[in-house]
């Protein structure tokens, strides 16, 4: 198909990540920071698996195994633990469960118990309650804020002598032939054209037995990885955007809400949901695939639309929005997952491997799930004193063998179905959903969004009230961002970008990070949230320095 003024395709002007930074072959510093165990991002997957490996280690040194010490570090690149950490949440507690067998559901920090829930096909005008689905049926689940079940993991670490080190971006894996060997941490302190300013800090190289890179959605490391070691999968992996807003309201909120349709146009998937995390404290976000097709839909824009809508606004009146925040998910499930996540000194774990199973929208329990195995793998390794690729493979045995893999593998088909429309999506999810994925069979190929043509035509304008709606500029402010304005930019950005694709930039960033002006592409990196929206359809993210990006405290 041959593109036009009225339409474009992102994949033409989006640069290469650039891998070869990220992947160094260079002696370690002398002076680098010994550790056998290096877990590459402080989220649910890092912490419960450096939580495993270290009791794993303890149980061996009481019971005279011979292993001796094992040195467990956590990087995360957020100033504090939690800080960059957001999600819906309604937590399934499973993992809890079996990483601390020793605690009640009631020493865990969840807020509320989902006792509740209804299910809304929305119209521009009204609603619709209709059946839960199976697989969205939360009973015996927990609305949770993700920054809090990370602090207290991470309390847990810090008590078990897990070496926690926030503020440590990675900046590059380091590398020996094709052994992963330790990580470069990022720079501070730099000047915006990249000189060293007055508060500059260098870049440290911390040596590894093991790198677990459990970065997150579209880390960086993980994509420079797969490519160097051209590891690949089935389909690409496919990605959502979701922008979410706390609120604290003058009326309770007293079930759990989805939404499906308005104010989504009917060729974009996605859906809304309202949690009550408190009595008077609520959780509201817009969750949008990025395979969309208008270069104008705007998630941001979408959500403080939703928010005017009967179904919402009566819990909103009179209240206050107290935090704003935005993340991508992974959404290609069992045929998107890397082929092999092991290698040579390196495991992939949590969503830097795809592991969010959308039918039942959820993530965190997996990504618990595959740090823990990923702990297991390593120490057995270290017990073997062999840490290539044949002794780590234990950790794909373990992924392949467990929960995560199974219920990606029988809803395997459901997120792509929905390639067909809205409509027909929902006819063939709910047929997939009585089969276990037997129906259709086959896989449903699929492209990267950055492929998918998006057609640039007229916008319906917004203009906030800043009561019930807000600019992004506003929403960057209540995300805590602390980004120094004269940072150098973290953002590839490719040459000679037209007006149309600028346009696609402008209402993809939540974060107003892209403006057109005029025929210009106009980057305000300093206003990034860190949602990687930007490196599935635009300009490549790469790691900046510590404790720059969002704030967030209770998302």
């Amino acid at each position: 198909m041959s593109e036009t003024r009225s339409q474009v395709v992102p994949s033409r002007y989006q640069p290469e990540l650039p891998w070869e930074r990220l992947i160094r072959k260079e002696p370690l510093d002398p002076e680098a920071v010994p550790m056998d165990v290096v877990f590459v991002g402080g989220g649910p997957a890092g912490l419960a698996g450096a939580i495993e490996l270290a009791r794993l280690v303890k149980k061996d040194k009481e019971q005279g195994g011979g292993l001796g010490d094992v040195e467990i570090a956590v990087l995360e690149k957020a100033e504090t633990l939690g800080a960059h950490s957001l999600s819906g949440a309604v937590v399934n507690p499973s993992a809890l469960r079996e990483l601390f067998p020793e605690l009640k559901d009631a020493d865990f920090p969840l807020r509320t118990p989902v006792t509740q829930e209804r299910v809304y096909f929305m119209t521009g005008s009204g609603s619709y309650r209709i059946p839960t689905p199976p697989t969205m049926q939360n009973h015996g689940h927990y609305v949770a804020s993700l920054c809090e079940l990370v602090r207290w993991l991470g309390e847990k670490a810090e008590a078990l002598g897990v070496n926690m080190f926030t503020g440590y971006p990675a900046d590059a894996l380091l590398v020996e032939e094709d052994r992963v060997v330790g990580v470069r941490t990022t720079p501070s302190g730099l000047k915006r054209d990249g000189s060293p300013g007055s508060g500059y800090a260098p870049p440290t190289d911390v040596a590894a037995r093991v790198t677990v890179l459990s970065e997150g959605t579209r880390g960086p490391l993980t994509q420079a990885w797969l490519r160097w070691q051209q590891v690949g999968s089935d389909n690409p992996q496919i990605y959502a955007l979701g922008v979410k807003e706390l609120w604290e309201t003058k009326r309770p909120l007293d079930a759990i809400i989805h939404t499906m349709g308005w104010p989504l146009p009917t060729d974009a998937f996605g859906g809304s949901f309202c949690y009550p995390l408190e009595p008077n404290l609520v959780a509201l976000g817009l969750v949008v695939g990025l395979d969309y097709q208008d270069a104008t839909l705007d998630v941001h824009v979408l959500l403080q639309r939703l928010k005017q809508h009967p179904l919402f606004r009566p819990y909103l009146e009179g209240g206050e929005m107290v935090e704003w925040g935005a993340k991508t998910i992974p959404e290609g499930g069992y045929y998107a997952l890397p082929r092999r996540r092991h290698g040579n000194g390196a495991l992939i774990a949590g969503d830097a491997a795809g592991f969010v199973e959308v039918a039942s929208l959820k993530g965190i329990h997996y990504a618990m799930l595959s740090g823990m195995y990923a702990a297991r793998a390593a120490f057995a390794a270290l017990k073997r004193n062999d840490t290539q690729a044949a002794s780590l493979a234990e950790y794909d045995r373990l992924v392949d063998g467990s929960p995560i893999v199974r219920d990606l593998r029988e809803r395997r088909n459901m997120r792509l179905a929905f390639k067909s429309g809205f409509y027909l999506g929902g006819i063939k999810a709910g047929l997939m959903t009585l089969t276990k994925g037997a129906f259709p069979g086959g896989r449903i190929e699929m492209h990267a969004d950055a492929d998918a043509p998006k057609r640039v035509g007229p916008e319906e304008p917004f203009t906030p009230d800043n009561t019930l709606t807000f600019a992004k500029v506003d929403a960057v402010f209540k995300a805590g961002n602390a980004t120094r304005d004269d940072i150098p930019s973290h953002l590839v950005v490719g040459q000679d970008v037209p007006p149309e694709v600028a346009t696609v930039y402008q209402h993809m960033c939540p974060a107003g990070v892209y403006e057109r002006s005029g025929d210009k592409l106009v980057v305000n990196p300093p206003n990034c949230v860190d949602c990687k929206a930007t490196d599935v359809l635009g300009p490549r993210w790469t790691p900046r320095e510590g404790g720059s990006g969002p704030r967030y405290r209770r998302m």
